[in-house]
């Protein structure tokens, strides 16, 4: 009892707690201003029914996800007073035109420091046009190629991967670079601080990102001056501030460590405890990473100071950073790629999408959610239907029940269509992975819910015909066996309060 009511006066006193009151006032204020012009006047309601009119053709017409639009026209329909205003404050996604125009050169920029790799996509080629349709598809849209003369490393867990970082970063000569969503205080972090106050010591650069909203109640104001006081740069994403605002949606989710422009790790893997099961929270905590050497770490060194000097608005020599001697044995292609929320493309979405309906034999998926859309249902349902073999494995022990009941009420339609689904009985599966025929996979930061695929920043490697492939493989089926597979029967004995909270759940399901 004394734990909780800790927790809970932890909670009032928080800086979380008091920009939530504060958004709420604003919320409530502008219901009540908006109500008493409509009590006021036929008219002003009049006018009020009006908007909602024009806010459902907008939603209409805009070039969204269907699922999307379809919860902002039920939220509008429903609430027509001040529907139509909550759609422009926090669903509408047209940005500034300044803002545009920055994205837009953003990837004119990419291309230009990573032009296109024409031996590797010979080599894709030969692999066959699937492959390199995907590659190319990935270039076009993130403006990253494929690169050869790169060894990469897989990590079936997080507490492998963390070892590993901490023996890369001791190697750190130049600078480092690293971008988080969540840093938390405990044994990962300091470890990893301790390594970084010394390379800050020794004149190294070290450079820090992290998410406002991951860190809001793990980074204080405290702890980011003992950073700063260490010699270590930090940029903090995106502020939370206690303003109604559309941009405060858009979050920086990737996980990403660069060394010397020499050595990458990228996952699902964030800095705290439980990623490397140091700390138990939701049973064994199942992540992945992988870590990349060689000529591919370019575009994550890229993609990071693009991030910093998007976030900070300082210019960089991209240039001074680009790494000319850093071959390695190739070890098939690599094709690492960053997504952004902003350029209206679902870059990571598509990437998925194309896996799935061009694998001949079997696709396997892990993914902590399965918050998905009707274009993701149709190609997971179809290529089941035309006899590929479609696992996907999600958590048993889950972190928010309401995502759970929501990746649960997508299992009916795929079980019928021939998907097979497993439960990871241990734990909670966080790994974030997509595997097909042997030839190509992607291990990444991308959950397959919508604020991954379309309100956050991420990051994926693409790896073809590589030996880690098998490794990812030989892991998949692993946790396979560690699973429950669910049944048409088990779907079907589901209680009718279950089904009917899962029904009204995927309406908003959108807006999770």
């Amino acid at each position: 009892m004394l734990r909780i009511l800790k927790k809970i006066f932890s909670f009032m006193f928080s800086r979380l707690f008091l920009v939530v009151i504060m958004l709420m006032v604003q919320i409530v204020l502008l219901i009540t201003l908006i109500v008493l012009f409509s009590m006021s006047a036929i008219y002003m309601h009049l006018l009020f029914t009006i908007f909602s009119f024009a806010a459902v053709m907008f939603v209409v017409s805009n070039y969204e996800n269907p699922s999307y639009k379809l919860t902002w026209i039920i939220v509008i329909l429903t609430f027509p007073l001040t529907g139509w205003v909550f759609y422009l404050m926090f669903g509408n996604k047209r940005m500034p035109s300044k803002l545009k125009k920055r994205i837009d050169s953003a990837l004119e920029d990419t291309k230009l420091h990573m032009p296109f790799n024409y031996l590797a996509e010979e080599r894709l080629l030969s692999l066959g046009e699937d492959r390199a349709a995907q590659s190319m598809y990935v270039y076009n849209i993130a403006g990253s190629p494929a690169f050869e003369n790169t060894s990469s490393k897989y990590f079936p867990v997080g507490e492998l991967m963390y070892h590993q970082i901490l023996t890369e970063l001791e190697t750190a000569k130049e600078f480092i670079f690293l971008e988080f969503f969540i840093i938390r205080p405990g044994a990962m972090w300091d470890s990893i601080f301790k390594i970084l106050k010394q390379k800050a010591a020794a004149g190294i650069d070290v450079y820090m990102i992290y998410d406002d909203i991951g860190c809001i109640n793990t980074m204080t104001r405290g702890r980011a001056k003992e950073i700063r006081d260490a010699g270590v740069r930090i940029c903090i994403f995106n502020p939370f501030r206690p303003r109604i605002s559309m941009i405060m949606n858009y979050r920086d989710h990737r996980k990403l460590i660069v060394i010397d422009g020499k050595t990458a790790f990228c996952g699902g893997i964030n800095i705290a405890d439980e990623y490397i099961n140091a700390y138990e929270r939701f049973g064994h905590w199942k992540d992945t990473g992988v870590m990349l050497k060689g000529e591919a770490v370019w575009p994550l060194t890229f993609m990071f100071l693009q991030m910093w000097q998007f976030a900070t608005d300082e210019h960089i020599d991209f240039n001074s950073y680009w790494k000319h001697d850093c071959a390695e044995a190739s070890d098939g292609l690599v094709q690492p790629f960053g997504d952004t929320p902003l350029d209206r493309y679902n870059t990571t979405e598509t990437a998925f999408l194309n896996i799935i309906y061009r694998a001949k034999r079997y696709v396997y998926i892990t993914t902590p959610y399965l918050v998905i859309g009707n274009e993701m249902m149709y190609a997971l349902c179809s290529a089941a239907q035309s006899g590929v073999d479609v696992r996907i494995i999600t958590p048993y022990i889950y972190d928010k029940w309401y995502v759970h009941l929501l990746t649960q009420s997508h299992y009916p339609q795929l079980i019928k269509a021939g998907v097979k689904i497993y439960e990871y009985l241990p734990g909670f599966m966080h790994g974030k992975m997509f595997l097909s025929d042997d030839e190509i996979c992607m291990v990444g930061t991308c959950n397959m819910d919508f604020r991954s695929l379309y309100l956050h920043f991420e990051c994926s490697v693409v790896f073809y015909q590589s030996s880690l492939i098998s490794d990812v493989k030989k892991d998949m089926l692993d946790c396979q066996q560690l699973s429950s597979v669910i049944t048409l029967d088990d779907v079907k004995n589901v209680p009718a309060r279950k089904r009917i909270a899962r029904s009204f759940l995927r309406i908003f399901a959108p807006l999770m």
